[in-house]
């Protein structure tokens, strides 16, 4: 019981739950933009994998690391204009769309993989962003290797919950992007395209989850390796649920899991005669009790999942 005390007390427990943290804080603000459009978009498990393959290769291939998550946003755009496609001009399904663009992406980034790559007995590497030290701040008690000694994608992830909090909320694009989700008729009453406002809103809103999953391969780890985005995808789904569809709730969400996340792995090395496998699933079953807690009161957008066609009431 003390050693579990005391880890709590431990800086780097706090600074690794930030860097675990980072690539759900992408993933559920791209879900969040999608879904405050009105478009489900269950592709994220396959457009993080996508996105952590495709960053990595171009880092690999000679790319800078700052190109390597651009062409992974790209690379994200383009399965989320596919999704869109799909499912807003054509109107089918968003859950077989979204359960398609997972299973189509994750086999075309381990094809590409493969393809591409030479393997050996061990998978090949780059340099992968280091920890930003940065001046004075580094040296500040406790705070300063929490929030000040990340690697930029980090940062950049914190500046997107601030940027996307006060565009969703400050702005005429936020507010048109939230009637079009909770009610897209109204939206093309005031002269305003909603099937424009959803496409975009996907295409961006996956750009933001292929961030995240390049930051598996260009900062967390080193190389690319089939399953390691291991459900974050899907974790990002529910955590959109937790966080009401808010930016600022959603941060919290993310830094909760990998709070539960960050405490186990290093419970597992201080707590002798319990299975890892409890641990493991800890994250988990906390984060469903959580939702399950918060979602009665969730108001989700009325548009959700309900496809726009001009004229139809």
């Amino acid at each position: 019981m003390t050693d579990a005390i005391d880890l709590l007390l431990n800086t780097s427990l706090w600074a690794a739950v930030l860097r675990i943290a980072t690539p759900l804080i992408f993933g559920v603000l791209g879900a969040l933009l999608c879904e405050r459009s009105g478009v489900l978009n269950l592709g994220i498990e396959g457009i993080m994998t996508m996105g952590a393959m495709s960053g990595w290769l171009a880092v690999y291939l000679g790319a800078p690391l700052l190109v390597g998550l651009l062409v992974a946003a790209i690379c994200g755009a383009l399965l989320g204009a596919l999704h869109a496609t799909l499912t807003v001009p054509l109107g089918l399904s968003q859950h077989v769309s979204g359960l398609g663009i997972t299973l189509f992406a994750s086999a075309l980034a381990y094809y590409l993989y493969r393809l591409i790559v030479e393997v050996g007995d061990l998978p090949p590497t780059i340099e992968p962003f280091e920890p930003l030290n940065i001046p004075f701040l580094t040296d500040i008690p406790v705070l300063g290797p929490i929030l000040f000694a990340q690697a930029f994608p980090t940062y950049l992830a914190l500046f997107a919950v601030i940027a996307m909090a006060y565009v969703l909320t400050r702005t005429p694009l936020g507010l048109a992007i939230r009637m079009t989700g909770e009610n897209a008729h109204a939206v093309d009453a005031q002269g305003l395209y909603p099937t424009h406002i959803r496409f975009g809103a996907v295409v961006v809103g996956s750009a933001l989850m292929a961030i995240g999953g390049a930051f598996l391969t260009t900062t967390a780890f080193n190389s690319f390796f089939p399953g390691m985005v291991q459900g974050r995808g899907w974790i990002c789904i529910a955590l959109v649920v937790f966080a009401s569809w808010r930016p600022g709730k959603a941060l919290i969400g993310a830094l909760l899991f990998a709070f539960f996340d960050a405490y186990q792995l290093r419970l597992q090395t201080t707590t002798e005669g319990v299975p890892y496998q409890l641990f493991l699933m800890a994250p988990y079953v906390l984060s469903i009790t959580a939702l399950v807690l918060v979602a009665r009161k969730a108001e989700v957008p009325a548009s959700l999942m309900t496809p726009y066609r001009r004229g139809e009431r």
